[in-house]
């Protein structure tokens, strides 16, 4: 029985017959030919065309290199044949699926297996693709067949999912991490406001999916996220370059393949955009071809890890004409370089002093032999043993492959359970020398081994239009201490204004979302980011006010003293013996501590100073109007007495005045009392009166207490108003009945205004209501009783005799 293959089989570009067969795909064109079947005649192969690749010449020669260095080594595979097929993909999904259907298939037209027409693949595992849209294709197609699949550039972070593609591995790392790096680069600098560019593929979708979920995490916005293919119209791709031309964003973020990023900088390169800082993935960060583009100086990118592979330079400039001649790929890069030395040529293909890509390449290349010796070979007496008879199956290499741990060149090579390497970076950065040259240098490193990935930068960074400082990129400035940020409406999160706290609120740090409460002592500075202290506010002797009412307090008791003093030098003048001496003496002394209690509310309440001040003002106020009705009283009994058969002033004589003043004092002193020790004033802070400072003042404790205590002395002054009332026309030119209606009238007009305005004046100024109404009654009464009296003593002495007095004249 025999078994045709049906269709045309798809010459390689290279290949060399071995024991064992390694298939390797390329992108060596950039394009597909383009043909109109017409359904007459059977349609050839797709073939491939457009722009050469000398960069993809490189890998595949690279995995020639390491093939034929595999097959000259006596410790790898000994005894052994490795051989390849490599093919040219065109960066074609449908021409990579058409070379993993030949490489499962083999090449021969008509064979025969057993009855049936199955068979096993002639390759045993593949190196490839170069792209992750031709490798998925590929993967999906010869993964069924347990056929491993090693790729050097495939970086998808798709392909990881073993669920889809079990039999997938490679030596460049999975986007995600690249993705992970790129968005750390971006907040490291403070770049919050971007452009985002990439490949409409797989390459460009899934690896942008997953920079833009990392670069959310960041708090990073996008302006806008433009796609497109090398392929596309003209008109795409101009729209996409119109974007980035327009754009706010000075960072542009490319997750581009190399050869899609050719067809945009051509096109950006028709009308260079404004300076732009590109940000770049590995896909074209290291393409020598893309570092012509002079407005792109200033990149920076990440980068496959830097290596040497001893020998490959030469390798690689050693064509003779007789091999350029037998493959129509060499000859196209011999045509393309004509007229050249080969040693002398500069381009992607002789470019060996960053080898990065080619690495992995060699990398893929030497772990398939691994595995393919781990299969085979057998190690007896410290020699190695192959069979090369032995019947291998590509399900043997995918097992052993998923296990291999070698090192080549310094390089450690292994995979993890998805199939993926270590990832580790370079930092990239395209920088201009003196002669205006265009070179990779590389700054810093991001290695995914570490916790959350360490980003280290460890080299100076040439910027976009070789300015000195890094680029500011924001949609909106930061906003600073005092302030926070209010999302404009309809923009991201990164699009805001900046609004002062409001009164009473800080903000100490930059960007803050919202502002927060002082402590309750503290409050915000002229700036609002920083709480500081409430002033401390009491009535002072240092304050104008203070200095006032002590003035006017000390001249009082100094008024009383001297009135004292007068009345002390003429106590034996009819009109101080008139006016019951005793009394007026003790009324003196009660009006001096009136005038000085004051003085105990000026300065910083404390505990003894508050009970001291109010207690005292209570008690000796009561003292004060005791004596004034003492003295009322004796005026009414006085006339009383004068009565035929009257004997009233025997029951009211000088023990009776002293116990009638002791009495009513006495019952204040006992309400003072009882509100100290149930509940006394204290000291305490005002928070609430004024937001931005703190009042010291004297709590009354008890309420009822200071009530009850003010209480008393209006009744008793109430009381001795009366009685001044009745006795105001009592005959006696030297009767005080007038005098002490008017000071009671006085007395008590101050402490009714008094209750409304101690009630409602804030802070230090209700002590200076207080200290008012204490001086002002203090007054009242020392110049409407005594005031007359002295000016007759002093001014008229010829009305102060006995004559006068009975008013015989």
């Amino acid at each position: 029985m025999k078994c045709t293959l049906q269709g045309s089989p798809r010459l390689p570009a290279f290949s060399v017959d071995g024991d064992v067969i390694i298939g390797g795909i390329f992108v060596l064109h950039y394009k597909v030919q383009t043909v109109l079947n017409n359904y007459t005649t059977k349609p050839e192969p797709a073939r491939c065309t457009g722009s050469f690749s000398a960069r993809d010449l490189r890998f595949s020669r690279t995995m020639i290199f390491a093939i034929e260095e595999i097959n000259n080594s006596t410790e790898l595979l000994p005894g052994i044949k490795l051989g390849y097929q490599i093919y040219d993909t065109c960066a074609s999904g449908l021409v990579a699926a058409h070379v993993a259907f030949q490489l499962t298939n083999g090449q021969e037209s008509v064979f025969l297996k057993d009855s049936n027409c199955s068979r096993a693949g002639t390759v045993m595992a593949v190196v490839g693709d170069s792209g992750s849209t031709p490798s998925i294709s590929m993967a999906r197609i010869i993964g069924p067949f347990n056929i491993p699949q090693v790729s050097h550039f495939a970086t998808c972070a798709c392909l990881s999912d073993k669920q889809q593609f079990p039999t997938f591995f490679r030596t460049i790392p999975s986007d995600q991490f690249q993705a992970d790096a790129l968005a750390k680069m971006v907040k490291h600098f403070g770049w919050t406001w971007i452009g985002a560019v990439h490949s409409d593929s797989d390459y460009g979708n899934y690896g942008m999916a997953s920079f833009l979920a990392a670069a959310q995490k960041e708090g990073i916005c996008v302006e806008y996220t433009e796609s497109f293919f090398r392929t596309d119209p003209r008109n795409k791709i101009q729209k996409v370059a119109d974007v980035i031309r327009r754009s706010t964003a000075l960072v542009v973020v490319a997750f581009v393949a190399s050869g899609d990023m050719s067809v945009l900088l051509n096109e950006l390169a028709s009308d260079p955009p404004p300076p732009r800082q590109w940000i770049g993935s590995e896909g074209w960060t290291t393409d020598p071809l893309l570092m012509s583009f002079s407005f792109c100086a200033g990149t920076i990118g990440v980068g496959i890890q830097r290596s040497v592979i001893p020998g490959l330079r030469d390798f690689l400039l050693d064509l003779s004409p007789t091999e350029v001649a037998a493959s129509s790929v060499l000859t196209e890069f011999w045509e393309d370089a004509f007229s050249c030395n080969i040693k002398t040529l500069k381009n992607p293909y002789t470019e060996t002093s960053q080898l990065r890509a080619s690495n992995m390449v060699y990398k893929a290349v030497y772990a398939i032999a691994h595995a393919i010796h781990n299969a085979v070979c057998q190690e007896t007496n410290l020699t190695t043993q192959c069979n090369k008879h032995f019947e291998l199956e590509s399900k043997q290499v995918f097992t052993t492959l998923q296990k291999v741990n070698f090192s080549r060149n310094g390089y450690s090579v292994s995979f993890d359970a998805n199939g993926d390497p270590v990832a580790f970076y370079e930092l990239i950065n395209w920088q201009k020398s003196e002669s205006g040259i265009m070179k990779l240098v590389t700054v810093g490193y991001y290695d995914a081994s570490l916790p959350k990935g360490q980003f280290q930068i460890n080299k100076n960074i040439s910027w976009a239009e070789s300015v000195t400082e890094v680029p500011v990129s924001v949609c909106s400035e930061s906003c600073l201490p005092g302030t926070r940020k209010v999302l404009q409406k309809g923009k991201p999160i990164c699009c805001y204004d900046c609004i002062p706290c409001p009164e009473g609120e800080i903000s100490n740090t930059t960007d803050s979302l919202d502002c927060f409460s002082c402590p309750s002592e503290f409050w915000p500075n002229a700036d609002k980011d920083a709480c500081f202290p409430k002033p401390v506010e009491f009535l002072s002797f240092n304050e104008v006010l203070a200095i006032i009412l002590a003035a006017f307090s000390v001249i009082g008791a100094c008024l009383a003293i001297i009135t004292a003093v007068i009345f002390f030098y003429h106590r034996t003048t009819p009109i101080v013996r008139a006016n019951n001496s005793e009394l007026s003496f003790l009324l003196l002394f009660s009006l001096t501590l009136c005038f000085l209690c004051s003085l105990t509310f000026i300065g910083a309440p404390s505990e003894w100073s508050c009970m001291l001040r109010h207690t005292a003002f209570g008690i000796i106020f009561v003292l004060c109007i005791s004596c004034i009705l003492g003295k009322t009283i004796v005026v009414l009994m006085a006339f009383k007495a004068t009565l035929p058969g009257s004997n009233v002033m025997k029951w009211f004589g000088p023990l009776q005045q002293r116990l009638t003043v002791v009495s009513f004092t006495f019952i204040q002193v006992l309400i003072c009392t009882i509100w100290l020790v149930l509940s006394p004033p204290f000291p305490m802070k005002n928070l609430t009166t004024y937001k931005e400072k703190i009042i010291l003042e004297c709590a009354l404790g008890s309420a009822a207490g200071f009530w009850a205590v003010l209480g008393y002395i209006g009744l008793l002054a109430g009381f001795c108003f009366v009685l001044a009332v009745l006795a105001r026309k009592l005959p006696d030119n030297f009767n005080e009945a007038k005098m002490i209606t008017f000071s009671m009238l006085i007395f008590c007009a101050v402490w009714i205004t008094f209750i409304p305005a101690y009630v409602s004046s804030p802070g230090k100024f209700t002590v200076a209501v207080e200290i008012f109404a204490i001086l002002a009654s203090s007054f009242g009464l020392i110049l409407c009783i005594f005031a007359p009296k002295c000016f007759i003593i002093l001014f008229q002495p010829e009305k102060n005799s006995k004559k006068y007095l009975m008013n015989k004249n």
